[in-house]
């Protein structure tokens, strides 16, 4: 069934927060195709203005350059706004050992001054970006939401602070506030360069460009990868979840569970391409293996992925194909 399928008030105004990254961007352009008005935030920290730039010739489409740091910024993005899709943040765990005082301000205020705007405007529903990196070292397969064990990132703190302070928005203020914990989400406008770019459009970028990948670890550690069809899916089907669902965190996947060795395998095969990859030492803060329960979004979000790693992968690869 997909998305496409689900119905909004005519005049329904989406907010999406980091509208110019890789997941916002996907979700402008789901909603604008549906016929609805989007109003993009974002500072164009890590997002790309050639990703606002394709949307800027349709006039249900609205561009405001800010800082979700910024309180009087969030307050005026959510004037008139019905549904806000919090996806600012900055991801990689790496980069948040790094920074960790950024990561603070960023993801954690960033996303408070958010809540609050949104709280003081009247948004029906408040969608946010969390992530798998919640579960920490809690070793049990798959990862079920209300089982998590201890933090090992200050981007894991950072996601996990934004659910507690959403919780308390909708217990206090009564402000419909959804979790989603993405996990490993790839697809078309993923940015497959720099030294925090994910695995599989920097591995793709790679092979196409001659170059050999270099896999952090042994490869065997495994992961939950999500195409960006089922995160819009999960982010439009929460816009419309009962208010009985509210306050809680949900996964968000396929649930499957992919090796990384067997990714780059089956990456070189699709490609044509005969090249052994390098290996390097792990990465710190990472979690070995990941793979999700999804039963409780299907429950009460009524979210119901339809795309496979498989699917996903072949779409991703002829996208990358056309567009490097």
């Amino acid at each position: 069934m997909g998305y496409n399928h689900l119905k909004f008030d005519k005049s329904a105004v989406f907010l999406v927060t980091g509208g110019a990254g890789f997941i916002g961007s996907n979700l402008c352009e789901a909603i604008l195709n549906m016929g609805y008005r989007v109003r993009c935030l974002d500072d164009l920290s890590t997002g790309k203005k050639a990703n606002v730039d394709l949307f800027l010739h349709n006039a249900n489409y609205e561009f405001i350059k800010g800082d979700i740091k910024d309180l009087d910024t969030c307050m005026k993005a959510c004037e008139g706004v019905d549904y806000v899709l919090n996806q600012a943040a900055w991801g990689s765990v790496p980069r948040s050992i790094e920074m960790p005082l950024f990561y603070c301000a960023n993801n954690i205020q960033g996303t408070l001054n958010m809540l609050e705007a949104a709280r003081q405007n009247g948004v029906k529903k408040f969608v946010y970006a969390s992530s798998s990196s919640v579960y920490g070292d809690e070793p049990n397969l798959p990862k079920k939401e209300g089982r998590e064990g201890n933090l090992l990132s200050p981007y894991a703190v950072s996601k996990r602070a934004d659910e507690e302070w959403a919780k308390q928005y909708t217990k206090h203020y009564g402000l419909d506030t959804y979790g989603l914990r993405y996990f490993n989400v790839f697809g078309r406008r993923q940015d497959p360069n720099g030294a925090y770019a994910a695995v599989i459009p920097k591995f793709i970028k790679q092979l196409l460009s001659g170059e050999t990948p270099t896999i952090n670890g042994d490869g065997r550690q495994s992961r939950d990868f999500t195409y960006i069809e089922n995160v819009i899916e999960a982010n439009l089907k929460a816009c419309l979840a009962p208010s009985d669902a509210a306050g809680e965190a949900f996964n968000v996947a396929f649930g499957g569970r992919e090796f990384l060795l067997d990714i780059y395998y089956g990456l070189t095969e699709a490609l044509g391409l005969k090249v052994e990859p390098n290996f390097g030492p792990d990465r710190a803060g990472d979690i070995k293996h990941s793979n999700a329960d999804i039963s409780k979004a299907k429950q009460l979000l009524g979210y119901n992925p339809e795309w496979s790693f498989e699917r996903g992968i072949k779409a991703a690869i002829e996208w990358y194909r056309e567009n490097l």
